[in-house]
């Protein structure tokens, strides 16, 4: 495994010498930062994909929901076609997310419960936050975290855990394994959409009796306002909202808000299911109703939030992004996963970017981003590029967002990781992780291949061409396509590399995957 190092933090505070608290007076062009990611929400959520100017970009068909936020938005933005979850499961994609690492190296190759202390944000890892932190900025998260093992340290009952559950999956993030964040309002994971509970940053517990995607924007619109004196207003700031909600459970009312609801609950399940790859069958399929209603309430807390932006004058210098850890089949395949697959409907998720002045709006369907190179893209847009820990493992696309350089060189290709749990100690601790499934995403082929866990040999292949079947409903032939395939190993053996990953580390089906 890849150690940090930390060198490069201390040049901060000497390149930003004298700043202190008027580090915006003094570099003015220091941008704010708001990254904006909903849990669960798929690519295909958002109404302008049927609009005109956005169809002749995919091949899919939009979901009929409506997000006319986001369709305001994505017209001010950089509006990416193929932003790709590589391990589209929450803890492993946000350990990602904050580190610029695979889930190899971020310390979190598993969804984050007290029974896998094999699966935590490592300690010593540098963070997008930490880097901003260091750089002088405000730093403040908000809503779901999920990368920390849960152990006994609740604030308000020492010893013990926050959840009497035999696996607990919520926990509390004590300050020093904060990486820079100071204004903090946050909860490991809790799906009561309507009785969230949050952490702040004195580790004071807040029992909220309200929708959390409403109360999490009302928290960040107080931040923006400086409510309580909050931050250092001569300072810019980098702030996370984390929602949950489209995230399960969306079963009932209690689970989103009913005028949402309404908007939904009379339309046939045919009229909403609408990829024809969904089955109206499954016992699931009503659920489409409350998880479109919760993608609508996001969109009107969005809404809420760029307003607040543009009153207080400060949305000319604030990068905003919008995305999610990852989708949501939500029928589609007649499986009951809603994630983790390398299905498009699980990887494939929202990427807009609006930086006024730097970015200019259009969509993008040659960048195939990856999730490691959303910490790096961020500082490098901030103009903190040079600063970039060394650890990072995805590329730092600032440059093509802005039009700077178009002869940067893009991947062809991003990485799907699937992992489960390995091997188990004598109190059935996880400690540690089996890489199950690996597999490749460009912008025409799909292919993933399981191995066995017992043999490690192959057991099953995912093969699909998107162009012709965007839907993914012709699972093709290995023995027919072996060109086709081959190409693709050799592809993915480079990137497997770059992860430092176990297939390529173990050699796993290297008589299929030409790793030298």
């Amino acid at each position: 495994m890849k150690h940090t190092k930390l060198y490069f933090l201390g040049l901060l505070p000497f390149v930003l010498e004298g700043c202190n608290s008027t580090t915006a007076e003094k570099i003015p062009d220091l941008p704010n930062v708001i990254y904006v990611f909903p849990d669960q929400m798929r690519n295909h959520a958002m109404e302008f994909w049927n609009e005109p100017e956005y169809r002749e970009y995919i091949n899919f068909k939009a979901d009929p929901v409506h997000t006319p936020n986001l369709s305001r938005f994505a017209k001010e933005s950089v509006v990416l076609t193929s932003a790709m979850s590589n391990c589209p499961l929450s803890s492993p994609h946000r350990g990602s997310l904050l580190t610029g690492m695979y889930p190899e190296n971020s310390g979190v190759p598993l969804n984050c419960n007290s029974n896998r202390p094999i699966s935590s944000l490592r300690e010593e890892a540098v963070c997008v936050s930490d880097v901003y932190k260091q750089a002088g900025y405000n730093c403040a998260y908000i809503g779901k975290l999920h990368v920390d093992y849960p152990t006994p340290n609740d604030p308000q009952r020492p010893g013990q855990y926050v959840e009497d559950l035999q696996t607990v999956w919520d926990t509390y993030t004590p300050p020093e394994r904060r990486h820079g964040f100071d204004y903090w309002y946050s909860y490991g994971t809790f799906d009561v959409h309507k009785q969230p509970h949050y952490w702040d940053t004195n580790g004071n517990r807040h029992e909220i009796r309200e929708w959390s995607p409403a109360h999490e924007t009302d928290k960040a619109i107080a931040y923006l306002r400086n409510e309580g004196d909050v931050r250092n207003k001569e300072k810019p700031f980098f702030m996370m909202i984390s929602y949950n909600p489209p995230h399960s459970p969306y079963q009932s009312l209690d689970d989103c808000m009913e005028e949402d609801y309404d908007l939904y609950k009379d339309i046939p399940l045919g009229e909403l299911l609408i990829r024809p790859n969904a089955d109206t069958t499954m016992q699931k399929a009503p659920s489409v109703r409350y998880y479109f209603a919760s993608v609508t309430g996001v969109d009107r807390e969005f809404g809420r939030l760029l307003k607040e932006l543009e009153k207080l004058g400060l949305d000319k210098n604030t990068i905003v992004v919008f995305t999610s850890d990852h989708g949501e089949t939500m029928c589609s395949h007649g499986i009951n996963d809603p994630k983790n697959s390398p299905y498009a409907e699980s990887m494939n998720v929202p990427f807009l970017v609006r930086y006024p002045g730097k970015i200019i709006p259009r969509v993008d369907s040659e960048l195939l981003l990856s999730t490691p190179d959303i910490m790096p893209t961020l500082l490098g847009l901030s103009g903190l590029d040079g600063y970039i820990p060394e650890t990072v493992e995805g590329r730092n696309y600032a440059s093509w967002f802005t039009n700077q350089d178009k002869t940067i060189p893009l991947r062809g290709a991003a990485l799907y990781i699937r992992n489960t749990d390995g091997m188990k100690d004598a109190d059935g601790k996880v400690v540690s992780y089996f890489p199950v499934s690996r597999g490749i995403k460009t912008k025409e082929y799909t292919l993933s291949l399981t191995i066995n866990k017992e043999t490690r040999d192959l057991d099953n292949v995912l093969l699909f061409n998107d162009r012709e079947d965007p839907y993914q409903m012709n699972n093709m032939s290995v023995e027919d396509n072996k060109e086709i395939v081959y190409a693709l190993c050799k592809e993915m053996a480079l990137l497997l590399k770059e992860a430092d990953d176990p297939w390529y580390k173990e050699g796993i089906l290297k008589e299929m995957i030409p790793y030298e």
